[in-house]
């Protein structure tokens, strides 16, 4: 496949040690957008849980509501170095009480132009093996989100619910050209399906993934597999990172989405005479 000159995008994508200080979650987060901004990034991405320890009973310890300090923080950056800023995910406190896993995106202006909340929780309690369970202090979301940039359209869900094909063709269909997927795979599924995933929800939907991943630290209680990775849309493997701190800039053009489209059209060929997929 060859790839045409056309809608050009830079991504950062910051894969960090997460810090117990929300202060020195600030302090590194002015740094790395200052870096990126260097570089010319048009957006940055930070992980899944980028300023807690990924640990159910922190959540609620470190949930703001939206508008909070570190939402302000975000916000301020991308106005400050005229970036995207997809902030991760960070705890959420709603006006009712209930702690969600929330993604915030952000404009060249601060504003905030997309929060998804984790639809999927990840609950799993493997006899003899893992247990996490997140709706022990989590809620669900319940919202598909697909969002307007000046390159295009683009998507955004979280680690689990990447998992899950529907959510990737919902968004594919509601025009998303690339999805931003801040997530936090473990040491037994990050190996086994980090890689797989996004690939396969590149070729599925013909869409760019962009997977950010917290740096590994081994003294924590949750290990982040890292490895943050960007997919195109034949399915191919751009730029993969390794388990340590770092930054990534890579360049993705969304005229790609359209030719892949085009050569082989997957979604004008679906039988939704015989199927359908229903946004719930």
């Amino acid at each position: 496949m060859s790839k045409a000159g056309g809608n050009k995008v830079k991504i950062a994508q910051i894969q960090h040690m997460v810090h117990k200080d929300k202060a020195d979650t600030a302090e590194m987060l002015k740094k790395e957008c200052e870096a990126a901004a260097g570089q010319n990034a048009d957006i940055v991405a930070l992980p899944e849980m980028f300023c807690c320890p990924y640990e159910t009973v922190n959540f609620p310890a470190y949930a703001e509501e939206e508008g909070g300090f570190l939402w302000s923080e975000c916000s301020g950056l991308a106005r400050k170095y005229g970036i995207y800023l997809s902030a991760g995910t960070m705890p959420e406190r709603s006006s009712d009480g209930r702690i969600f896993n929330t993604a915030y995106v952000f404009d060249r202006h601060g504003r905030q132009i997309a929060k998804h909340r984790k639809m999927h929780l990840f609950d799993i309690d493997v006899k003899g093996g893992q247990r996490f369970k997140e709706s022990e202090t989590l809620a669900a979301g319940d919202s598909i989100n697909v969002f307007q940039t000046e390159f295009g359209k683009f998507g955004i869900c979280i680690c689990y619910d990447f998992r899950f094909p529907e959510l990737g063709r919902l968004m594919a269909l509601k025009g998303a050209e690339a999805v931003l997927v801040p997530a936090a795979f473990n040491m037994t599924t990050g190996p086994a399906h980090w890689e797989i995933m996004f690939s396969s929800q590149s070729v599925n939907n013909q869409i760019y993934t962009i997977g950010t991943a917290p740096a590994r630290d081994s003294l924590a209680s949750y290990t982040s597999w890292g490895h943050s990775i960007v997919c195109d849309p034949w399915g191919r493997v751009l730029s993969q990172m390794d388990e340590n701190e770092g930054m990534a800039v890579s360049e993705i053009d969304l005229s790609y989405v359209e030719e892949v489209r085009e050569q082989l059209p997957l979604l004008r060929h679906r039988r939704t005479d015989v199927y359908k997929l229903e946004e719930i």
